[in-house]
């Protein structure tokens, strides 16, 4: 494990690497983390082994340390679990009656956490798969999107919840909290699974403490809840969600999840990285961080990232205004460069910083600027 001030740089780490580039102090490993190497929460592999790296400071609480330690050392595991780890858009969740109908499903959990009877329960439980099966009925290919973030992030979470040591009341604050500050993310796409699964598979490990053994990378994880919980679903989803969505605010919701605000700032960024000439960096060997909770698709052309670091053998791309990454993930766009100094190129909230080998430059004709492979 890894635990990094982001500021610094500046690593402690519980175990030595394999270069020798960390050194023993008092049974702790101290080390400056590479400018090349980017840091999150996340699992890296660096120097020889896979870590679980963690930035300081370290949550207060002790229960919230222990969450997101373990979700993390999961991360670092999750490959020889069998979980291979893939990006995934749910850009449905973005659009009107995707996120409604998140909003809802994530309503009706808040309920079933608070239930009093199992009576009580089962009625959430099967009103918040409902919502569930409605918004996979109404986005094509959503319930397979929708799942490799869960058994990506979800599983993660629930570990940590579940290993974090809270008691039930504490358990309950901590997912009701959670669920109405995750409702002020300006965008749902790539966080939704830290609040759906943990909850379900939460109140599944209180009915079954080895339901885990049964999950693989290929796990449905809808039907299979469907099935743990014994829910009927009904045949007429849509009559039914209408009927049921105004005991989960459902009149609020609707109202709030006007979609004019999004339109205007997708508007202004088809225009910034499609429309207008740009900067288009294609990726050879690429690997990036990014803050997932204000991302904006924008269509078929991709997803724009306001904060993302990207490091490639290109160099370190550092953007704080900003970015277009393609569909497939395999270029970002950005504003034309703004002036330079030596090997780093500035932007609109951007930094470029080159390695040899590599410049750039304009194409007369559309006024769009590339990376340009130096001759050696």
């Amino acid at each position: 494990m890894i635990l990094i001030d982001p500021r610094t740089r500046e690593l402690v780490a519980n175990e030595p690497d394999t270069a020798g580039i960390l050194k023993l102090n008092r049974n702790i490993y101290y080390g400056v983390l590479p400018g090349n190497v980017n840091i999150a929460n996340t699992a890296i592999n660096w120097n020889g082994k896979r870590w679980a790296m963690i930035m300081l400071p370290l949550p207060q609480n002790k229960q919230d340390r222990i969450n997101l330690l373990a979700h993390e050392s999961f991360h670092r595991i999750q490959p020889s679990l069998g979980f291979t780890l893939s990006n995934v858009e749910n850009n449905h969740l973005d659009q009107k009656d995707g996120r409604i109908y998140l909003r809802l499903e994530l309503e009706a959990l808040k309920k079933a956490i608070k239930s009093s009877s199992e009576k009580e329960l089962q009625h959430h439980l099967t009103n918040a798969l409902t919502f569930r099966k409605y918004r996979h009925a109404i986005y094509s290919k959503s319930d397979s999107t929708e799942n490799i973030l869960e058994l990506n992030e979800g599983i993660a979470e629930v570990t940590g919840v579940i290993v974090s040591g809270r008691n039930k009341a504490q358990t309950t604050t901590f997912f009701l909290n959670g669920i109405d500050g995750f409702y002020r993310n300006p965008t749902f796409v790539r966080s939704f699974a830290y609040y759906t699964t943990p909850v379900y598979f939460y109140l599944l490990y209180n009915k079954n403490k080895t339901w885990s053994e049964k999950i693989t990378a290929k796990t449905d994880l809808t039907s299979y809840l469907i099935k743990a919980f014994n829910v009927n679903i009904p045949i007429e989803l849509k009559t039914t969600v209408e009927n049921i969505a105004i005991n989960y605010n459902g009149e609020v919701i609707i109202q709030q999840e006007k979609e004019e605000k999004t339109k205007q700032l997708i508007a202004e960024y088809r225009f910034k990285f499609i429309d207008q000439p740009h900067f288009e960096i294609k990726f050879e060997k690429m690997n990036v961080s990014f803050d997932p909770r204000n991302i904006i698709p924008i269509e078929d052309k991709g997803t724009v990232y306001p904060n993302i670091r990207v490091t490639d053998l290109w160099g370190i791309l550092t953007v704080e205004n900003g970015a277009l990454m393609s569909s497939n993930w395999d270029k970002i766009s950005i504003s034309n460069p703004a002036r330079t100094e030596d090997r780093k190129i500035f932007g609109d909230g951007w930094i470029l910083e080159l390695t040899d080998g590599y410049t750039i430059e304009k194409d007369g004709a559309s006024g769009n600027y590339k990376l340009k492979v130096i001759d050696r």
